[in-house]
């Protein structure tokens, strides 16, 4: 069976190695789709599936139409800053 492996990164010195070892990872049987959202795509299907997909940060890593546990519900929400001092004297 082939995986359908999507990577959605920022194009930048983080996520580049994330997109190597997924390279790196991968077997004849995975197909490997970059997007790069810094640049975005003419389509407008990265941010599509960005969206779908329910990214919250980057890189993040789908197989299969689904993302990957690690790439799940992390989010920074105006509550972490507020909890972090953010916005107070």
């Amino acid at each position: 069976m082939k995986h359908q492996i999507e990577i959605f990164t920022a194009g930048c010195p983080v996520c580049n190695p994330v997109v190597q070892l997924v390279k790196d990872t991968a077997c004849e049987n995975c197909e490997i789709t970059v997007y790069d959202l810094s640049v975005q795509c003419e389509s407008k299907i990265c941010v599509r599936k960005m969206k779908e997909y329910g990214v919250k940060r980057l890189p993040a890593i789908a197989v299969n139409g689904e993302l990957i546990g690690c790439c799940k519900n992390i989010e920074i929400t105006k509550e972490d800053l507020i909890k972090a001092g953010i916005g107070s004297s």
